[in-house]
């Protein structure tokens, strides 16, 4: 059985942290990313992973990271990238935009998967093997609840670039794929978005769900350990909605 290397990013978050233990538990060699400082080297604590930090809107941080990964852990051939989110923003008018906000959203969301993939893919093409992972959101497939509009920009451009990079990398024996999750309490602003629902709000958005339950970051992680799995070599250019079922 081959063991693999994954690099699984964005584990500060719930989801990232869920990911990482679960293709940890399944025998991959795990490494977990994030933002330099205390929260990385606190998340890997409690993982008990191997950190690599890196800002991961900047193309020769990622480079460097991947370069030190290859050196200290073997070289991936799974990446996970799970980074994203609002960057701490709330909804505003569109007069309200500001430029700044938008290309920040844009960086973690978008720009971080191009540059993660450009220093991972040749290592991949080699070996004739690799597993790739998006974390979209059902803001990539529709307007998204937090009317934040870069988010929802920016999750469907990673919607695109995902199918994008399928399609030039599946001849290389590489899958690309996204998982689209639905409404998950894995973070600080997801939990400020529920609770800014009230419960009438909340009630009406668990009527929406097929299954009348929020989803876990396990229900991602889930999804992730399967479309990186051997079994889904013949997979590759979907995107995964793991929400319950939306109305």
């Amino acid at each position: 059985m081959t063991v693999h290397t994954a690099l699984v990013t964005g584990i500060v978050g719930g989801i990232g942290a869920a990911i990482a233990t679960r293709l940890a538990a399944d025998g991959a060699k795990v490494v977990v990313s994030d933002l330099p400082g205390d929260a990385l080297e606190e998340a890997a604590g409690r993982l008990g992973l191997p950190a690599a930090a890196a800002d991961l809107g900047d193309s020769r941080s990622v480079r460097s990271m991947v370069q030190k990964i290859t050196s200290d852990y073997g070289t991936p051939d799974i990446l996970v990238n799970a980074a994203g989110g609002v960057r701490n923003q709330v909804g505003s008018p569109l007069e309200d935009v500001n430029p700044d906000d938008w290309h920040s959203i844009f960086a973690i969301n978008v720009d971080a998967t191009l540059y993660l993939s450009q220093s991972m893919v040749p290592a991949m093409k080699t070996a004739g093997w690799g597993r790739i992972v998006t974390i979209s959101s059902g803001a990539g497939l529709r307007p998204s609840l937090t009317g934040i509009h870069a988010y929802t920009a920016a999750k469907h451009a990673l919607v695109g670039l995902t199918k994008q990079l399928s399609l030039e990398l599946g001849q290389h024996g590489i899958t690309v794929n996204s998982i689209a999750p639905g409404f998950i309490l894995s973070n600080p602003a997801t939990r400020r978005q529920w609770d800014a629902y009230g419960p009438e709000g909340q009630s009406q958005l668990i009527r929406r769900i097929h299954t009348r339950r929020l989803g876990t970051p396990e229900d991602i992680a889930a999804a992730a350990a399967f479309i990186t799995s051997e079994e889904a070599g013949w997979i590759t250019g979907q995107i995964l909605s793991v929400d319950g079922g939306v109305t």
